[in-house]
Order: structure tokens, then C-alpha cells, then sequence
């Protein structure tokens, strides 16, 4: 296919395109499962001369309809658009969710919004897909209602990656731990959080190992710990370790993300960057001495390079 130039819209009252060959979801992680859907739909799209449409959320729903069970986003909705442009749609449709759409019954939002509105042709879903008020709608009867408007209703089967069903509770619970490297394999790619590097305790500078304190708006931290660490700035690639955690040997009680970069001396305060996570060296923990400390992070770097020029191999076979 060749490549597409994609519209993203955040009112239905503006879409109009022919053929409207679309899928529907929150797509948090936007991870291979979704990837996959995507790419589905945009060959097909392509082949009947139709519209591919991607049709998604902002904020998650339930922000809206139960905060408290929402849990920790694995993309904000800026990431999550450009992680879908890469799969290059035709448009994407970022609905505002409101109570009004949380309140449709199933019958509704298909007689409403896929077909009244969009006029739908085909949609293609997840196999675990749900939609309508309190999820009330399911696979079945989706395809009932398609049945009975007019489109074609296609389920896209799990994939698993080495044994693992690709889901993004499965990808969250892998971050959350710290094992990032198995979360990337569910993602598709490296799993990355983007903030500002704000003053921090300038410790690092003393120890001789200067580091940069990101504050980031991203929900999802990976788990307490150092980690091999990949960072874009302006246009650039460089390579480090990361902490996240306590800084236990001093007593801090604020959990924070520091990054040291290879070398580096570049000044990096204000500056937004994103910090991709390659794997886990070791946990957070407290040490006897600074001495100690100091001793532990020259061993972190090393370790930090070898696992970095690993990753780069594997990059460049294509097995990553």
C-alpha cells in the first residue's frame, strides 16, 4: 500500500467518506493485538476502494463512568494518535466521551452513530469487544445488528507472543513490575514515557554522575528500580541508565525518574524528552555507604552498555 496522509477528527459531524471500512476501542498501548486489527482493516479498505476508520476515545470511559476503577493508561491520547498514525488509517475519529455517548444502549450506538452518522460498511473488532451502555452489547449481537443495517461484522483473534496473549492488562502488569523488556514484545516496540526534566537534588553531580529528573504526566511508571535507558531529545538518540524510585540511601520519601545520560553535558532543564525503557538491571535499594553507592552505579553503567548494545544488535536482525 502506499502511504496515506491521516485525518484525525473529533467530531462525527465531520466525517464524510466513502465506504467507511472501520474498527472501534480504546486501543490503550495501541499494542500488536491492535496493530493487527488496523492493518486488517486498512488492506481491506484499500482493496474495495473504501475509507479506513479508526474509532476511538478521549478521555478512557471510565474516567468518566467510574474513576476509580480506571486503571493507569499505558498511552495518553497524544501518544496513542501518533502510535495509530504509524499504522496509517484513513482518518481517526478521537470521540470526546461524554455521559450522553456512555448512555446509548447498544441498539442505539449502532443505529446512531455506525450507521446514521459514520453509515458504516464493515467494522472489524476484537474478539473480546464490548459496547453500548454498561457493555451491555456483544459480539453477537453486533453482528445481528450488522445483519440487520446492512455491515459486515468481522472478529480479529488473539495473538500471542511467546505463549502470552497480547492484552494491555497483560502489558501493564509487566510495567508495573519492571519487566518493560517483556512488555515491548506485547507492544510492538520499546515502552516509553515522555516529560520534563525539572531541578532535582543535584546528588548525582556529587557522586559524578550527573542526572537529569524528568517529571512526566504519563500515568503508567514502570516499577521502582535502574534501568537501560534510551532517550530522544531534539531530533537525537542517546543512551542511559535510569532510577525510579526512593533514593533510599538518602532517606528521600518522593518517588522520582532520574536519568543519567552517556556522555553528556548538554544543559537539559525545561527541556521535554522520552525516555524508552530497553530492561531492568537490578532494584532499588538502600547501601551501607555513598561509597558503596557510587561503586554499584559504575557497575549499573557497564551493565547498562552491554544490555543497550544487545538490544541494538537484535534491532538490526530484525528480532526485536
Amino acid at each position: 500500500m502506499g502511504p496515506r496522509t491521516m485525518d484525525v477528527i473529533t467530531d462525527l459531524g465531520a466525517f464524510a467518506k466513502p465506504l467507511p471500512i472501520m474498527t472501534i476501542g480504546n486501543f490503550d498501548g495501541v499494542h500488536l493485538g491492535h496493530q493487527a486489527i488496523f492493518r486488517t482493516l486498512c488492506q481491506r479498505a484499500h482493496d474495495v476502494g473504501g475509507t479506513s476508520l479508526v474509532l476511538t476515545f478521549d478521555p478512557h470511559p471510565l474516567k468518566v463512568l467510574a474513576p476509580e476503577r480506571c486503571p493507569l493508561l499505558i498511552t495518553s491520547t497524544a501518544k496513542k494518535l501518533s502510535i495509530i498514525r504509524e499504522c496509517r488509517p484513513d482518518v481517526v475519529v478521537c470521540l470526546p466521551f461524554r455521559q450522553e455517548l456512555a448512555d446509548l444502549t447498544p441498539e442505539m450506538f449502532v443505529e446512531d452513530v455506525l450507521v446514521g452518522t459514520i453509515g458504516v460498511r464493515e467494522i472489524y473488532v476484537g474478539y473480546n469487544f464490548a459496547f453500548g451502555k454498561g457493555r451491555q452489547g456483544s459480539i453477537a449481537l453486533l453482528q445481528e445488528l450488522g445483519q440487520r443495517y446492512g455491515f459486515g461484522v468481522h472478529v480479529i483473534e488473539p495473538i500471542a507472543v511467546e505463549g502470552h496473549v497480547v492484552s494491555s492488562s497483560m502489558i501493564r502488569q509487566w510495567i508495573q513490575q519492571g519487566s518493560v523488556d517483556e512488555a515491548a514484545l506485547l507492544l510492538g516496540r520499546l515502552y516509553s514515557i515522555a516529560g520534563i526534566v525539572v531541578e532535582g537534588y543535584q546528588q548525582g553531580r556529587e557522586l559524578g554522575f550527573p542526572t537529569a529528573n524528568v517529571h512526566s504526566p504519563d500515568e503508567l511508571i514502570p516499577g521502582r528500580g535502574v534501568y537501560a535507558v534510551i532517550v530522544d531529545w531534539r531530533d537525537q538518540r542517546y543512551e542511559g541508565v535510569a532510577n525510579i524510585g526512593f533514593n533510599p540511601t538518602f532517606g528521600r520519601t518522593h518517588l522520582s525518574l532520574e536519568i543519567h545520560l552517556f556522555n553528556f553535558s548538554q544543559q537539559l532543564y525545561g527541556e521535554t524528552i522520552e525516555v524508552s525503557f530497553v530492561k531492568k538491571i537490578r532494584d532499588e535499594r538502600a547501601f551501607p555507604s555513598v561509597t558503596d553507592l557510587v561503586k554499584q552505579i559504575g557497575q549499573d553503567v557497564e551493565t547498562a552498555h552491554t544490555l543497550l548494545a544487545t538490544y541494538h544488535r537484535h534491532a538490526a536482525l530484525g528480532s526485536i
